[in-house]
């Protein structure tokens, strides 16, 4: 069973899919688990970043428990379609959480997998990386949202291609089609995915939030209506005790101060 463990280290969360022995598979308690951890990301007002890996060299998730996933398809109704509700929810609240979300990806990455990286932020993966959707080679279609977030990041053909062959991108493929930010080698990683995460802990936390949220409402509500929201956020941040910082810090040569404020507000 794949257990997810997280700490919090210089501002960010490191979170952990603890299952090497399964290939950190998914099962019902695994997401729980990780909506535990997304309540705790959001209690923590000190954060500016979350980063999820997976355990070992094997793989980042390969997606449902293959012993879950024969009592799903044994209860469709009792077990298969709650499960995917709830990962559905669960992915729509990293997507929401008003900081970044960094998946860190080394190994096999397929079905839930693929759909978690889709819901992250940010992906920057090892080289040798292997990732995929596979759910049609299964003969099974999506059902945990990569649908929607595939043609959103890659585009129409390419989450085509990538949803109805088996086909398989390593790291740098997943740079080119635009499913991953960086690719680096394996024993390069944990180093590069900590620099890219440095450079924000020491960011405004509404500013960081509503520029997500912008970016990620172009999606539900259109370029014109994402534009009558960014003046809607734009109007509550300018109020915020902290709105004028980075301009007094600049002014006053000193670093700024943008304390640890609650993001939820920012909606």
């Amino acid at each position: 069973m794949t257990d997810v463990t997280y700490e919090v280290r210089d501002r960010v969360m490191h979170v952990l899919l603890d299952g090497e022995d399964t290939l950190n598979s998914l099962t019902p308690t695994t997401v729980e688990q990780l909506d535990a951890m997304i309540d705790a990301a959001e209690a923590d007002l000190s954060l500016r970043a979350v980063v999820i890996r997976g355990a070992g060299r094997k793989a980042f998730c390969v997606g449902m428990d293959i012993t879950f996933l024969e009592s799903c398809f044994g209860d469709p109704d009792g077990v298969f379609v709650p499960f995917i509700t709830s990962y559905h929810a669960t992915l729509k609240r990293i997507e929401a959480l008003g900081i970044p979300v960094i998946a860190q990806v080394d190994g096999l990455a397929r079905a839930g997998g693929f759909e978690l990286i889709l819901a992250c932020d940010i992906v920057i993966a090892a080289d040798d990386a292997k990732v995929g959707d596979v759910h049609v080679s299964f003969g099974v279609p999506s059902g945990g949202g990569a649908s929607a977030r595939a043609a959103h990041k890659l585009g129409d053909q390419r989450a085509k291609a990538l949803m109805l062959t088996p086909t398989w991108l390593n790291g740098p493929q997943m740079v080119e089609w635009g499913l991953a930010l960086q690719s680096h080698p394996y024993e390069e990683l944990d180093a590069a995915v900590a620099s890219f995460v440095g450079s924000m802990v020491g960011q405004s936390r509404p500013a960081m939030a509503i520029t997500k949220r912008l970016i990620n409402g172009v999606r539900t509500y259109g370029v014109d209506g994402a534009l009558d929201h960014e003046i809607v956020l734009f109007t509550k941040f300018a109020h915020d005790e902290h709105a004028g910082e980075g301009f007094r810090a600049f002014v006053e040569k000193r670093d700024p101060y943008w304390g640890d404020a609650d993001v939820d507000t920012y909606r």
